[in-house]
């Protein structure tokens, strides 16, 4: 996929999280609302300034919205690893690194 599709399909899926029309982000970030229903759509290249725009009208990093799917992911899988792990003794994160290092190198082996 394209990277202006990537960005395009990011922008729209912040907005409906928030439940705001193509209008209603156009006015917050202060541009036309044919010209957000363009980039949804991948149609056009924007600027880092446009991009800066909406970011900060959907509340969101500018990064999130240029990440791949993919990306975003593996970035909320080790954001839930990190909480799982947040306050737990020493010995217990070495357990559980231990843990997942035997579940890669296993997946590996196997192909995966």
């Amino acid at each position: 996929m394209s990277l202006p599709k990537i960005v395009g399909k990011r922008i729209r899926e912040c907005r409906r999280k928030k439940n705001w029309t193509q209008e209603q982000l156009a006015e917050a970030a202060s541009l036309h609302n044919s010209y957000i229903g363009s980039v949804e759509r991948g149609d056009r290249n924007i600027s880092l300034e446009t991009l800066k725009k909406i970011a900060l009208a959907l509340d969101v990093p500018a990064g999130e919205l240029v990440q791949s799917e993919e990306a975003l992911d593996k970035q909320r899988l080790l954001d839930e690893h990190l909480k799982l792990v947040s306050g737990r003794k020493a010995e217990e994160i070495a357990l559980i690194t231990k843990i997942t290092r035997d579940v890669i190198w296993g997946m590996e082996m196997r192909g995966n």
